[in-house]
């Protein structure tokens, strides 16, 4: 089957569907949709600069989470546009918790130093974002194709002219003047991940193979309180940051506290201090997890602002009103990706990246809690708002079609990255991971899994979510952005030293 459209957004996450949403009455607009993604796990909620908030507060946490290492012209739109996005997506429906008084609850998480964070049924956030979205895109009379995006289509100018799906066991064409990725970020690439299956790099690899740049993908986030179940493998249930901004404390196995003489903000320190710390006082107990105690927190409170968490924790045999729930640390989130300016526009003419897939350095090198639903709001409507003004004319010339290639061995590409491309990383056991990875074939596992270990073993230093143990402290030598395009022989490798993330 063949199909055309204006342009093609792959995947219907938070950032497809406003990329989609934002374009619908200008454009003729197709979803690719392989699932939803991670959007409906996503439990936090939305920060942003809302009421008596300051934007420019927002911005320096989000820069301190991220270690000095962000964008800050796309910081600077993050955290300007967010509270009007946050408006308009009120206005499609999405219901948001309120106080007694009809305002917007919020609440305070890990690296935030105000109260800016607001959620939907307690901790079902994302879940309600994605509803809004959806049925805001139907009402639009949005195309949606359900199938996984296999392919690009280059034509003989060097712009991309299309897409190839794979639906059931047939692959169609859809030409179109425009592709935008969204198709979030790579968390199957590892054994334990708070991602949906779906997630796997597809459209990075995609991309990469296109000639499109990637950036800081030595920056991968491990959440720090995924929920252990006994089965350290495939999608864990997220234990929200929020728990702990309720008043929850990190404790190890004998009940002494963890974070206490860590960090300051203690058990609300960034994500990538937390999860080093549970790391290493895992590694120090020999122990599979640590306690996350939420006993202090009234049982109305659990019940009303957790239903998500409490329900998971009663699934595997935990009552978290009455005892401390069994937490580790699991890969959560990319904060590099396919290098972007802040209208989703890459290096290859008519393609487009947005959201987890996107590396525009808002995040830095270390994503602040509850950014990425807002990174998607903001920089969807970004990239719709650049293909309403500007759509890339027709292609012309003799088209090419790129193609994902298989992966040998998934479960061994994910134990690789996993042991040597986890929290703790060191020289040896890249190059290691290098070497083996060599044989793991040319599908989308085993690509990124080479961008990240080439870009882990290019910086020798450590900050943010990338922590070596050879390099231990943050080197000045290495403020830079390392960037990856193809080699001659189709192999990642490290191009470039850039002082901005974005194009």
């Amino acid at each position: 089957m063949r199909r055309s459209a204006d342009v093609v957004v792959i995947g219907s996450g938070a950032a497809g569907l406003s990329a989609a949403l934002g374009l619908a009455a200008t454009r003729n607009v197709l979803v690719v949709s392989a699932g939803s993604g991670s959007t409906p796990w996503a439990q936090g909620g939305i920060a942003a600069a809302y009421g008596d908030d300051d934007p420019f507060d927002h911005a320096h946490d989000t820069e301190i989470a991220g270690a000095g290492f962000c964008d800050p012209r796309n910081v600077r739109a993050l955290v300007e546009e967010g509270p009007q996005r946050l408006a308009e997506l009120i206005a499609l429906g999405a219901r948001f918790d309120r106080d007694s008084d009809g305002s917007l609850s919020r609440t305070l998480e890990g690296g935030h130093d105000r109260h800016r964070v607001v959620h939907a049924g307690g901790d079902a956030s994302g879940a309600e974002v994605h509803r809004a979205l959806h049925q805001a895109v139907q009402l639009a009379g949005v195309r949606t194709v359900t199938g996984r995006a296999v392919g690009l289509i280059k034509s003989g100018s060097g712009h991309i002219a299309g897409v190839l799906v794979e639906e059931d066991a047939d692959v169609s064409q859809i030409d179109a003047r425009a592709v935008v990725l969204a198709t979030g970020g790579i968390g199957n690439a590892y054994l334990a991940s708070t991602n949906p299956s779906t997630v796997r790099g597809d459209g990075i690899a995609l991309a990469l193979q296109a000639g499109a740049s990637l950036v800081d993908m030595e920056f991968v986030q491990f959440h720090p309180t995924a929920l252990f179940t006994g089965d350290s493998t495939g999608q864990l249930p997220l234990v929200t940051e929020a728990v702990r901004g309720e008043g929850a404390v990190l404790r190890d196995l004998r009940g002494g506290r963890i974070m206490t003489d860590v960090h300051p903000h203690a058990d609300l320190a960034p994500r990538d201090i937390v999860a080093r710390a549970i790391e290493s006082t895992m590694r120090r107990d020999g122990c599979e997890h640590v306690w996350l105690d939420a006993r202090s927190i009234p049982e109305d409170t659990i019940c009303r602002r957790f239903p998500t968490v409490l329900a998971s924790c009663r699934r595997i045999g935990v009552d978290m009103l009455s005892e401390p729930i069994p937490v580790a640390p699991a890969e959560h989130f990319l904060c590099g990706g396919i290098r972007t300016n802040r209208d989703g526009a890459t290096d290859v003419p008519g393609l487009y990246a947005v959201g987890e897939a996107a590396g525009g350095g808002v995040h830095g090198a270390n994503r602040l809690a509850s950014n990425s639903l807002l990174e998607g709001l903001v920089f969807g409507r970004r990239v719709a708002t650049a293909l309403t003004l500007d759509l890339p004319a027709e292609s012309y010339g003799q088209p090419s079609w790129l193609t994902l290639g298989e992966d040998r061995e998934p479960d061994r590409i994910r134990a690789i990255l996993t042991e040597h491309a986890g929290i703790r990383r060191d020289g040896a056991g890249l190059q290691t991971a290098l070497d083996e990875l060599e044989s793991a074939g040319d599908g989308p596992l085993a690509t990124v899994a080479r961008t990240v270990v080439a870009a882990a073993i290019t910086r020798e230093d450590s900050r943010g979510c990338h922590w070596r143990s050879d390099h231990p402290r943050t080197d000045e030598r290495w403020n830079r952005h390392l960037v990856i395009r193809l080699d001659e022989e189709g192999r990642p490798a490290v191009r470039q030293l850039l002082h901005s993330a974005a194009t």
